[in-house]
């Protein structure tokens, strides 16, 4: 499945040697005269990212020392495949199954490159001989659901609309024979879901609901909801170009929760999934809901429009409404909801959410365990009084600006039973500057780290 990963080597593969600088005086000592010689003649200090080719008697390349920071770093090896000349790659050390896989991942991350509207370079990426140890499932499954963020979020809305979105979601459930049912258009209101209606309603590409499920009914319910915002002008409200030109990116929280999906079917887990994407166009018509309309939804409670640019969480309150009313024993959402948390956390940190204690514990320390972190902001109460309404049972939105993340999630809150145990992702979905195995564009965030806490509790 990944094609930089092969099975055997060849009489070509030729030896990779990772090194940290500390490390690379005790391993020149052990080198040859000539070895030690052309390492320090070429600078080569073990500096990570850096790499020299140790030529053979017969002047090809015959080893390859990397310069690493630790060896069992997940991002150790992810710059390797696109800088290394094509062919293939064995890892020379004693790698055991962890640093092995984190290896492997690295590899596979690194490998990913988005050519839908461009063809790509003629070199191709080196490939990697699986480092012996390594989990190949875990690999496979952390790799190509990261793949599935990447293509949908760097798909433009041209050709990334709720029908499209809609057509990933089904082009999953058949690969894993899971069912996918659709909502769509006017059925949104006969079905009662009014929110996720309303928001889209103003745009000639029908909103809709996709709801995905898999697995023997009779496990745990796991359920996994995602903002699927294919482009958001920001409504009446409307963003200026600036704040504009990234919202193909506004359905990041819809390719996490497809992606999520995509581990827990290919681990086979003993639960029952659940996946629910309210897919929209935010834009401009005559047909647009307006600020200061009341909308209706399905958990019954009327919302007050403050502004129509904070509509991720409109469409998120039906489809949380939904997948609350089934009481599962885990409910998680991403979206990209808030440039508060981005203030608050930059890009790299998803900001974390919840009525749960023992599930933000978890979620925090398997962040950390698999190099996938996130940080954790209060669902603080006394906030809750600036989403009061005069007209209406909640606003939107505050009016002083202040904690902007959290007045959302407190907004979420409100569609969520106490005794569900509930998490939300503020994620920001994208890479804002290229680093080793992390490409400039979509990006997932917060993924993996979902995906250890469910296997672990379910698995």
């Amino acid at each position: 499945m990944l094609a930089t990963l092969l099975a055997v080597d060849g009489p070509d593969t030729v030896a990779l040697t990772p090194v940290t600088k500390a490390g690379l005086p005790d391993w020149l000592a052990a080198q040859s005269p000539a070895t030690a010689s052309w390492v320090k003649a070429v600078g080569f200090t073990g500096e990570a990212g850096s790499t020299v080719f140790l030529p053979g008697p017969d002047g090809a390349v015959a080893h390859v020392l990397a310069g690493v920071s630790a060896i069992d770093d997940l991002w150790a090896f992810a710059g390797l495949p696109a800088s290394l000349p094509a062919g293939s790659y064995k890892i020379d050390a004693a790698l055991d199954a962890r640093a092995a896989t984190r290896a492997a991942l690295g590899w596979a991350l690194g490998s990913y490159r988005f050519s839908r509207y461009r063809k790509p370079p003629e070199k191709g990426f080196a490939n990697l001989v699986w480092p012996a140890g390594a989990d190949r499932g875990e690999v496979e499954r952390a790799a190509t659901a990261t793949w599935l963020v990447r293509d949908l979020v760097n798909t433009p809305a041209c050709d990334m609309g709720p029908a499209e979105l809609a057509q990933a979601a089904q082009d999953l459930a058949a690969e894993f024979d899971a069912a996918v049912e659709m909502i769509v258009g006017q059925d949104l209101l006969d079905r009662d879901y009014p929110a996720v209606h309303a928001v889209g309603r103003a745009s000639p590409r029908e909103p809709r609901l996709i709801d995905l499920r898999w697995g023997n009914p009779e496990h745990p319910k796991v359920t996994v909801v995602g903002k699927g915002v294919c482009f958001d002008t920001g409504g009446l409200d409307l963003k200026p170009s600036s704040g504009m030109l990234m919202m193909k990116k506004d359905m990041g929280g819809a390719a996490h929760a497809l992606a999520l999906g995509r581990m827990i079917m290919m681990a086979g887990l003993p639960v029952r999934l659940r996946v629910l994407v309210p897919a929209v166009e935010n834009v401009v018509s005559g047909d647009a809901f307006k600020p200061l309309d009341v909308l209706k939804t399905r958990k019954g409670l009327t919302v007050e429009v403050g502004n129509t640019d904070a509509e991720g969480r409109l469409i998120l309150c039906d489809a949380l409404a939904e997948a609350d009313s089934e009481k599962p024993e885990l409910l998680i959402d991403f979206a990209t909801l808030t440039g508060a948390a981005r203030v608050a956390l930059g890009p790299d940190l998803p900001a974390l959410m919840s009525n749960n204690d023992a599930l933000a514990d978890d979620l925090t320390e398997a962040g950390t365990a698999v190099d996938d972190p996130m940080w954790r902001l209060p669902l603080w109460a006394p906030y809750r009084k600036g989403l009061d309404s005069k007209v209406a049972d909640i606003n939107n939105v505050t009016t002083n600006g202040f904690a902007g993340a959290i007045t959302a999630g407190l907004f979420l809150q409100e569609f969520v039973s106490k005794e569900t145990p509930w998490a939300h992702l503020d994620t920001y979905a994208w890479n804002g500057s290229a680093r080793p195995g992390r490409p400039e564009g979509g990006e997932a965030l917060g993924l993996r780290a979902a995906y250890a806490v469910i296997a672990k509790r379910f698995g």
